[in-house]
């Protein structure tokens, strides 16, 4: 009964995620960061949630493994010692030192419970349609090199580093011990590794990146950040966008 009533307010939220306005700008995206791990028993639900969410052309979800409950009895097999300093650094810019799985941190700025549907639809929904624009970021993948074009800024002021992260678009793991024992999880667009790119001043720029440099069977997709701050104090997604490795 209540596996029944998760799916049927699940296929709800996307729904309704698909009826929310388009994102601004053709590679604009909302960046949904689910720091998740195969030890927490809550994880799940917001694992599959976050499935659901890559559904969504204007939605970039990306899976953050962490690595601080591995003391449980499970050691993350897709865990990143950088994806907590990066969920602490969150914590410490907003000022509520917060860290706790599974969560949901929107476009850099807002937190929320990553099982929490109709927060997450809220945090979504606001960051579409905040007066903060949306760079429009421009990402290409030929067989050899990865291209990234970003325009000039649409407010003064504009900054930030450009990341690109190294994605594995679906990965099914066995748990054998810990509070998720016997259960086999999806985890979706599972983040495996971060290459800084540059910085971006505001001018119009262009990156690039021989496809050579981050080869790897379990790779077969690339996102790319643009974040303002660094990455030990980070703030607002500007601009994202995501594109296939292998056709």
């Amino acid at each position: 009964m209540l596996r029944h009533a998760f799916r049927t307010s699940l296929a709800i939220l996307v729904s309704a995620f698909f009826a929310l306005p388009a994102a601004r700008g053709e590679e604009s995206r909302v960046v949904v960061e689910l720091f998740t791990s195969q030890g927490c028993s809550s994880c799940p639900a917001a694992d599959k949630l976050l499935g659901e969410l890559a559904k969504d052309p204007a939605i970039l979800p990306l899976s953050l493994s962490v690595d601080y409950w591995d003391y449980l009895g499970w050691k993350d097999t897709l865990a990143l010692p950088g994806h907590a300093k990066r969920q602490r650094a969150y914590a410490g810019q907003r000022g509520d030192r917060k860290v706790y799985t599974p969560q949901m941190v929107i476009d850099g700025v807002t937190h929320v419970q990553g099982s929490d549907k109709a927060a997450i639809e809220r945090a979504v929904r606001q960051a579409r349609t905040g007066s903060a624009p949306s760079l429009p970021v421009k990402l290409s993948v030929t067989s050899d090199t990865i291209r990234v074009d970003l325009p000039a800024a649409k407010e003064p002021g504009q900054s930030g580093e450009v990341w690109l992260c190294l994605l594995t678009r679906q990965v099914k793991v066995p748990i054998g011990r810990g509070e998720n024992r016997d259960k086999t999880v999806t985890y979706s667009n599972v983040v495996r590794g971060w290459k800084k790119l540059g910085d971006w001043s505001g001018a119009a720029r262009e990156f690039t990146m021989p496809v050579a440099d981050i080869a790897s069977e379990e790779v077969d997709a690339v996102a790319v950040l643009v974040q303002a701050g660094k990455s030990a104090a980070p703030g607002r997604i500007e601009g994202a966008a995501i594109a296939s490795l292998r056709q």
